[in-house]
């Protein structure tokens, strides 16, 4: 981490420079400075070329040395010796630089590249992400320098997320997916080798920023431990900050080494970490979709007692095994809360929990259950809507946000199932309930929004 120079210029940049652009449809420069215009960047685009007069609209530079404006970032494009050459030369009006290229650290041949890249950083003071990574998404100020084109990986809302992550594809892979799951994004920040700006250095700014309701971390390695949990401690301070860390045995360390150069460590080291600094670790990839999506809708929760509703007996008590196994409560109906909710269920049902109201459900009885078990001092509720019982109408989606609403405590959904069943879960969505498939998501979520994660501490 690199205290000394600030980076908020990244995320708001007066002037972007693509140093190697081209007019060539289909090569990388061409379609970051493509992105940059759908997106709607609205500060001055200088391409860097000198074999052309114009890209496009765009009056196309010899050199960075020949534009008077300061550059905020300089976007290169080009193979890693000459991004070498160019930056030992005249780059005085440059702060920053994002290097996509490839070729560095994560190569044996590149490794003396890399540390000449960060004598420059030493020397001239430009802050630099990468190289080999895509840089930056920032939905907030409208930049794309992500190399991929937009029909082949969506472009997410703008929304209170924001992602952190050495890796280049996870960053496509997980835009793409947030934007078909209708989850906004504030930044993403692929960052890749690390030369110098860190997920330290982005804690950092991401800890200050309004734009970012929580963060996602995906960690193959970090070098500097106790920067890392002092910036992490401090963002986990104001925002929920979830991390997946892969690279936890020996065939994911190799397979780190061989992508960004990247030097890990024992996995409870990081365990440890995470659990210092208040991270919310997930357990894969899976999880992480599940943390995005309940944070996304919900505010952590102080407590760890779920009330677990369900109309089928076994996908409740496959809720309350999860449950367990992450450290959730499931506290049984006391006997006043059970002489409270009987008679305002359906006959034979079970008012314990989970509280299993059986194919004779209604929408009345989903709301008295919850309201109920809100009443009693229950922090969170899984509720599981299987669509059989002819009794159940569309009028249970607002029973139960009504339940939600009135006593200001998370439901999360739970509702499996084929084409009828997925179209009444845009109904709960529509209300701003997220929607889960399997037990063993909603149970995730549950733990993501009680601080717990997936994966016991």
């Amino acid at each position: 981490m690199n205290t000394g120079n600030n980076m908020d210029f990244f995320f708001d940049p007066r002037s972007i420079a693509i140093v190697g652009a081209s007019p060539t449809p289909g090569k990388a420069s061409h379609v970051i400075l493509e992105n940059l215009k759908k997106i709607g960047y609205n500060g001055s685009i200088y391409p860097i070329n000198p074999k052309y007069e114009h890209i496009g609209d765009l009056k196309c530079y010899k050199s960075l040395a020949e534009i008077e404006e300061q550059i905020d970032v300089a976007v290169f494009v080009l193979p890693a010796s000459k991004v070498i050459d160019i930056l030992r030369g005249p780059v005085n009006n440059v702060r920053g630089a994002i290097i996509i290229s490839s070729g560095f650290k994560e190569v044996e041949k590149g490794k003396w590249l890399e540390e000449e890249l960060r004598d420059i950083v030493g020397e001239k003071g430009i802050r630099i992400i990468g190289p080999n990574c895509l840089g930056i998404y920032d939905a907030i100020s409208r930049i794309d320098t992500f190399l991929v084109p937009t029909e082949r990986a969506k472009r997410p809302k703008k929304g209170g997320l924001s992602i952190l992550t050495q890796s280049g594809s996870f960053a496509v892979l997980i835009m793409d997916e947030m934007a078909i799951e209708g989850i906004g994004i504030a930044r993403i920040v692929s960052y890749g080798n690390k030369v110098d700006v860190d997920e330290a250095d982005c804690l950092h700014f991401l800890s200050e920023d309004e734009a970012t309701r929580y963060v996602l971390l995906y960690i193959e390695s970090v070098e500097n431990g106790r920067e890392f949990v002092d910036m992490a401690s401090r963002c986990t301070a104001k925002k929920p900050v979830i991390a997946i860390k892969v690279g936890k045995g020996e065939a994911g360390l190799h397979a780190a080494r061989s992508h960004t150069g990247a030097m890990g460590g024992k996995y409870e080291i990081y365990r440890a970490a995470f659990k210092k600094a208040g991270i919310i670790e997930v357990d894969g990839y899976e999880g992480l979709k599940d943390a995005c999506k309940v944070l996304d809708a919900y505010d952590m929760v102080d407590g760890k007692n779920v009330l677990i509703i369900t109309d089928g007996g076994g996908i409740g008590v496959s809720m309350a095994d999860a449950c367990e196994e992450l450290g959730l409560e499931v506290k049984r109906l006391t006997d006043d809360l059970r002489k409270g909710l009987s008679p305002r269920l359906p006959t034979f049902s079970s008012t314990d929990n989970p509280i299993d109201l059986t194919a004779s459900a209604t929408d009345e009885a989903y709301f008295a259950a919850l309201e109920e078990g809100f009443l009693n001092g229950y922090d969170i509720a899984i509720v599981t809507v299987l669509w059989g019982p002819p009794t159940l109408t569309a009028g249970v989606v607002d029973r139960i946000n009504e339940a939600m609403n009135s006593y200001n405590k998370p439901v999360i959904i739970c509702s499996p199932g084929g084409e009828f069943t997925r179209k009444m879960a845009k109904l709960f969505e529509g209300k701003g309930m997220p929607v889960f498939s399997t037990p063993e998501a909603a149970v995730r979520a549950a733990a993501v929004l009680t601080g717990h994660g997936t994966r016991l501490n």
